[in-house]
Formats: structure tokens, C-alpha cells, sequence
């Protein structure tokens, strides 16, 4: 019989090849036909006398990326017309398709013939929950193979059997810490935990996969045979009671509650130890099924998986520019930003001109990428080799000639117009007339700046986030004149040095820095009003931010808050600050010479390690203090997340950001805006406009304008609207509304 994704070979010695090769794929994955060929091999293995075993590898430089999730968001769709009818026979469906492929891996692993993975790159999801399934499990000694079950990143959890094999295989603490995480294995890694038998060589994985089943490698898993042990013991045992508890405390902490999947990884492990085998996979069933009817699970998909892949892949991008072929890049500025520019341009194979007053400030911020490179080699994952390659591809230097023949140029000299405008003339003397120029600027309108361009069309915002090597974001921002080439230039350059792009039009602060700075100054407001600090910092993680809105201030930099705030009463006038928050800032900088983290002194103490940062005592002192009892910690939570959602849909009223998908997926990425709820415009739609309106109108008269309502939000309220059904991506996938 012949498949469309599998071939199948078998050998002299009764062994079939199984190879995974998507024709039309650039990488494997689980689709319906993909299942419906994969049993059938499966039956017609077990059914042939003359075939001893079975191995499956991939027929790509990587095994499998897992399923395909948008399978699952179709079905999602349709649990959701179903659920309308009539909602029990609607579950039920829903719980049949969630165990699909989890039986199917039971159907193998207990099909009586033994069964080897040779896993050859990145094994993820299913994939991995497949080569689980197998009786033995061999990995290429590469940096290539990676192997993970990261579905908790996208709100829901392994459900084809990976949350029983996994602690069946691996100590129970370890495996927790695997699933919960979404933690990536090395080939070396999975081996010690016991999840894979060897590791060989790439040329010799198949071999070796097959001389397993030579060597007599019995057909059934351990945990079906009679006498099986866990490896971390049962979950009433000494161990046990102390795992238990421990686990239970550190997810709480870590999560605050807010990652339905993450629990859910506990109770089907915790309750699947305690059954046999078949009665967990089936205990597992029903916690997944639970899990793809939440809110977060529908949200974190679309957004963290399906918007996220459209975007990389140029959703936005125009389609009728050829793309380019970036020749060299050349980066005003080596400070910080720009040295951070310049190493992930060559990180990209991209040569770089990188510019500062001076020779000496220029090979400063060169420094920056060998110091960079030299943290990579420490830890295994860059070699000497590379580092002196990334190198040789960056020119330090003060002469701007050496920007002749860039195709894109990047400046990111000190935020201030006038010294900007000097960066802009002396490059564009060098440069030919079809080159684009880019500006880093995080604050001053892109269309104010192209006034200094003698071709306005080329000339567009690239705002990256500090630290440039971590963040996966860049706002492309358009300015008035900005033509459809610079933007296909910049989505195309973004796709280079693997960064997720955002479109935005042009507006003081673009979108990123209006939400974060909504978030920081709701913060300013609360310790005005006498919120104990510490109170203030963890409403704000509970609420599902990485970090406190204090702290972030402290990072950025509080004389930067302060300078910020004074340019914008200068353009725009007193009544664009609140005067309490200038008087808070002003005193913390003015007065007690409290810069953040970068003078050791902000909203925090940064002493010398291994101490740890700490609150400033003396915040205590600046303002009256209310009693923490008295306070409702539920209501500062919302506080921190109405007041950025509320400012996400006033720049959407704007037509700053005009995709919902964009806004959503920027302020996951650029400040980690609570993912369990999809960004800031699910959380609204996942709440419901009406409801979203009525608190927002609760908060706005006992806290202030901020959380008033801006006329789009009460229009989409009335006529029952959501963003991603009245600004529906064109081209994109249709999503189920978070319910």
C-alpha cells in the first residue's frame, strides 16, 4: 500500500522503515490524513507475520513539530456551533476527538510488534508523545534534536498520553518540572532522565534504531507488565508526601492560578499514578477535553500560535515588493540599543557598519557582541569559531563612508531630534536614493523625523525592545509618507534576524510604550493613594505580569520616566501629565537621587550580589499608608489590566494598530502582558464588551479617567461586536471567540 505522508520499507531482516515526509510541508505535523495513514500502517504492520518490528524516523532535518493546531481550532469551532444545539452531545464529540491520537499511541504501543523512534531533530508535542509510545527510543547526537512537550505555552497540555508515560519513565519531581514548563530537552538530557535509550551518532540512528529490535526488544512498555515500580515511587510514600505539597505551592506561586493546563498537568499526573494504565490515558481525556472548552486555551492558541506564525511569515508584509536581499546594514549609534541591533544582524549572517562619534565608542559597542558570544560559548551553545565569524561580519568605525553599499540603515543614536537629524543627513550622503532608512526611536513621531530625509518614502521606524539579543519584537512604524517598499524592507529584514514584527502608524510613544506606560503610571496612582508598595508589585504578578510595574520603571529608568513626562507637558501641555505622578517622579529623582537599577537606587535597593534587590524602605515615607487589609487585591489586579486593555482599544479607535491579531501579539511579546488571556484585546472580547464597558465605568468614577471607556469599545458594546469579528485579519484564519 502506498501513503501520501509515509513511506514504508522493509528490510532482510523483517524490520520496516517507517519515514514521516510531508510532501507539501517544510516540517511534519499531525493532521487528520496524517492519523488516518499512521494507524493504517500500524494495522497492516501488526498484521504481517513477516515483520518483526518497526522503526519511524522523519524524512526531514527534524522529526516533528506536533500537531497541527489548526486541526484543533477547527474542532474548537465546531464544539462551539455543536454546543449551541444541544451542549452534552457537543462534550462528547469533543471528548472523543481529544482522545484521538492519544489511542492511537495505545493501539501502537500495544499492537504486539515493538516499535522504535529515531528521533533526528526537533521532536515536539505529539511527536514526542509518539516516540513515548514506542518501545525504544534512540536520538542523534546533534544540538539539532531538541525534544519538549511545550503545550502549556499555548493553554493547554499534553493529551495523547504525555503527562502517564513521561513519570512512568522519569522521576516524578523531574517530570513535573518538564510538563509544567514546557521545558526542552537535549538529546543528553532525555537520556538521563530516562526518556530516550540512546544516543548515536546521525549516520548511525537508523542503524542503531533498528539493532534494538535485532538485539530482541520486547513488544510491551514497562508499566504493562506485571511488578512495574515508578521510578519516583508512589504517590503515598515518603516521597510522595514530600513532592506533593512542594509541587502543588511552587505551580501556585509561579502561576498564581492563572494557568488552567498547568494545574490540570498535576491532577492527571498526581490521579494517573494511582490507576493502571489505560484508566489514566482515559483520567487524562477527560482533564484535556475540560481544558479545550477554557477561555485561555482558545485565547493562547490564537494568539501565541496561529496569529503569531501568520506574522512571521509577513501577514502585513506587502505582497507585490519583491523581497530583499539585505547586502549590508549599517547601525548609527553603539550604544547599548544599536551594539544590540548590530549583534542580531550578524547573528543573522548580515554584514554591519556600526557607527559611533568615535573609533574607541564604535569598537565599545563591537565589544558588546565578542562579550555576547562569549556567554553563549560558556554555556554550550555558540563556539569560538562562530564568535570570531559573527565578528568578522561587524566593521567598527566613525566614518560614515563605510555606509556606502547598505541597503538599510538603522539609527539608534541618543533620543533627541536635533542629534538625530545630524545622523540622518551624514548617512544619507552616502547612501543611494533606493536604500531605506530605519530610526530606533521609541518616542518621537516617525513622521516629524522623515522631515529631515530628502526621501521621506524610505524612511520608517524599526523600535526594537531592550535587551535587543532577548526580545522577540520589533515595531515597524509607519510615518505619513512611509512607501510600501521601506515597509517590505523592514517586515523582511525583521523576518532575518527572527524578530516578530508589528505594524503601527504614527503616534507619540507608537503602541508598546502608550500600554506600558498606562501600566506604570496606574502603579504611580496606587502608591499615591497610600498602596504599600509590595502590594502593588504583587497584584501585578498575580494579575499575570512577568514583572512589577515599580520594577519595569526601574529597569527603564526612572530620570528617562521623568524626562519623558516633561517633553510631553512641553508639546502637549500641563494637563497631559497628572501633576501627582511629575511630583512623585520629580522627588524620587530630584530629591533623594533615585534613578533605577542603573544608579543602584529607584523604586527598589540593588545591593551588591548575592543580595538580593529589595523595595525601598522609604517609599513607606512618602505617602500615607493604607492597611493592607483594607485594600481588595482583586481590584488592583483589574486596575493593572483595564487600564492597558482600555489604552489598546483607544489605539485601535486611532487606527494606529489596525489588526487585532498585532496588538494582541505585541503586548504578549514587548511587555508580557498577562498571556493566559490572549493580549489585550482578548482579554476584552474574553470578557465580553458590555461586561468590559460596565467595570471599566466602575473604575473610572472612583479612580479616574483613565478607565474611561474610549466611543469604540461602548459602540462594540451595544451592537454585541468583538475586536476579531469588527477588525477581522484579511487572509487570516477565522479563530472561535474566546467563550
Amino acid at each position: 500500500m502506498t501513503y501520501k505522508n509515509f513511506t514504508v520499507e522493509t528490510d532482510s531482516d523483517g524490520i520496516a522503515l517507517v519515514t514521516w515526509d510531508m510532501p507539501d510541508r517544510s516540517m511534519n505535523v499531525f493532521t487528520e490524513e496524517v492519523m488516518d495513514e499512521l494507524e493504517a500502517i500500524v494495522d497492516a504492520i501488526a498484521a504481517d507475520a513477516d515483520i518483526k518490528g518497526a522503526v519511524i524516523t522523519s524524512g526531514k532535518e527534524t522529526f516533528s513539530g506536533g500537531a497541527d493546531l489548526t486541526m484543533l481550532q477547527k474542532m474548537l469551532g465546531l464544539f462551539e456551533k455543536e454546543k449551541a444545539q444541544d451542549r452534552e452531545k457537543a462534550v462528547k464529540r469533543l471528548f472523543e476527538a481529544a482522545g484521538r491520537m492519544s489511542w492511537l499511541w495505545r493501539k501502537l504501543e500495544t499492537s504486539g510488534k515493538p516499535w522504535v523512534s529515531a528521533i533526528n531533530g526537533t521532536c515536539m508535542g505529539g511527536a514526542f508523545e509518539l516516540s513515548l509510545a514506542c518501545h525504544g527510543r534512540v536520538a542523534a547526537d546533534t544540538d539539532a534534536v531538541k525534544m519538549a512537550l511545550p503545550e502549556v505555552k499555548v493553554g493547554i497540555f499534553p493529551g495523547a498520553g504525555g503527562t502517564q508515560r513521561v513519570p512512568r519513565l522519569a522521576n516524578t519531581q523531574e517530570a513535573l518540572q518538564m510538563l509544567t514548563t514546557g521545558q526542552t530537552l537535549s538529546p543528553g538530557k532525555a537520556k538521563a532522565m530516562g526518556l530516550v535509550h540512546e544516543v548515536v551518532p546521525p549516520r548511525r540512528l537508523v542503524e542503531a534504531a533498528k539493532k534494538m529490535i535485532r538485539d530482541g526488544l520486547k513488544p510491551t512498555q514497562p508499566w504493562d507488565e506485571k511488578g512495574f515500580k515508578l521510578p519516583g515511587g508512589p504517590v503515598y510514600s515518603p516521597a510522595g508526601a514530600n513532592l506533593w505539597p512542594a509541587a502543588i505551592a511552587i505551580l501556585r506561586r509561579e502561576t498564581y492560578g492563572n494557568y488552567p493546563a498547568a494545574t490540570a498537568i498535576l491532577k492527571c499526573v498526581y490521579e494517573g499514578l494511582l490507576v493502571p494504565f489505560d484508566t489514566a490515558l482515559r483520567i487524562e481525556q477527560r482533564y484535556f477535553t475540560e481544558i479545550l472548552q477554557r477561555r485561555e486555551a482558545a485565547a493562547m492558541i490564537r494568539s501565541l500560535f496561529v496569529s503569531l506564525q501568520e506574522l512571521n511569515k509577513g501577514a502585513r508584509r506587502p505582497r507585490d515588493v519583491p523581497a530583499t536581499k539585505l547586502r549590508k546594514v549599517g547601525v548609527l549609534g553603539a550604544g547599548f540599543m544599536g551594539a544590540g541591533i548590530a549583534y542580531v544582524t550578524a547573528r543573522a549572517g548580515i554584514p554591519v557598519v556600526l557607527i559611533d562619534r568615535d573609533q574607541e565608542s564604535a569598537e565599545k559597542g563591537k565589544a558588546h557582541s565578542a562579550a555576547l558570544m562569549d556567554k553563549l560559548i560558556k554555556k554550550g551553545r555558540a563556539t569560538q569559531a562562530e564568535k570570531e565569524k559573527l565578528l568578522s561580519l561587524i566593521t567598527a568605525t566613525a566614518d560614515y563612508s563605510a555606509l556606502e553599499g547598505a541597503n538599510l540603515v538603522i539609527e539608534a543614536v541618543f533620543e533627541d531630534s536635533e542629534i538625530k537629524r545630524t545622523a540622518i543627513e551624514q548617512a544619507e550622503a552616502v547612501l543611494k536614493s533606493s536604500a531605506v532608512f530605519a530610526s530606533n526611536t521609541s518616542t518621537i513621531p516617525i513622521t516629524g523625523l522623515a522631515k529631515n530625509s530628502k526621501r521621506p518614502r524610505n524612511f520608517i521606524g524599526i523600535h526594537f525592545f531592550s535587551p535587543v539579543d532577548k526580545m522577540m519584537l520589533v515595531e515597524i512604524i509607519l510615518g505619513k509618507k512611509t512607501g510600501e517598499k521601506a515597509l517590505a524592507v523592514a517586515m523582511d529584514y525583521a523576518r532575518a534576524i527572527r524578530k516578530t514584527p508589528i505594524v503601527v502608524n504614527d503616534t507619540r510613544g507608537f503602541y508598546v510604550n502608550r500600554c506600558v506606560l498606562r501600566y506604570m503610571q496606574e502603579a504611580y496612582s496606587m502608591l499615591i493613594e497610600g498602596v504599600p508598595a509590595p502590594m502593588i508589585e504583587n497584584a501585578a504578578k498575580m494579575a499575570g505580569m512577568p514583572v512589577g510595574p515599580l520594577a519595569l520603571t526601574d529597569e527603564t529608568a526612572i530620570d528617562l520616566a521623568q524626562k519623558i513626562m516633561r517633553q510631553t507637558i512641553r508639546d502637549l501641555g500641563e494637563k497631559a501629565v497628572d501633576p501627582r505622578h511629575m511630583a512623585l517622579i520629580d522627588t524620587m529623582v530630584d530629591t533623594h537621587g533615585r534613578r533605577g537599577r542603573k544608579n543602584g537606587k529607584g523604586f527598589y535597593d540593588y545591593p551588591e550580589k548575592p543580595a538580593k534587590k529589595h523595595l525601598w524602605p522609604g517609599l513607606k515615607e512618602l505617602y500615607p499608608q493604607k492597611a493592607p487589609e483594607s485594600l481588595n487585591v482583586e481590584q488592583l489586579k483589574a486596575r493593572f489590566l483595564y487600564v492597558i486593555a482600555l489604552e489598546a482599544a483607544r489605539v485601535m479607535e486611532e487606527g494606529i494598530v489596525t489588526d487585532p491579531r498585532e496588538a494582541d501579539v505585541g503586548s504578549i511579546l514587548a511587555f508580557g502582558f498577562a498571556p493566559y488571556t490572549g493580549g489585550a484585546l482578548s482579554y476584552i472580547d474574553g470578557i465580553g464588551a458590555a461586561a468590559f464597558v460596565a467595570r471599566a465605568k466602575r473604575l473610572q468614577k472612583k479612580y479616574g479617567k483613565q478607565f474611561k471607556p474610549p466611543r469604540l469599545l461602548l459602540e462594540m458594546a451595544e451592537k454585541g461586536e468583538t475586536f476579531y469579528t469588527r477588525f477581522a485579519p484579511e487572509g487570516a484564519d477565522r479563530v472561535r471567540e474566546a467563550a
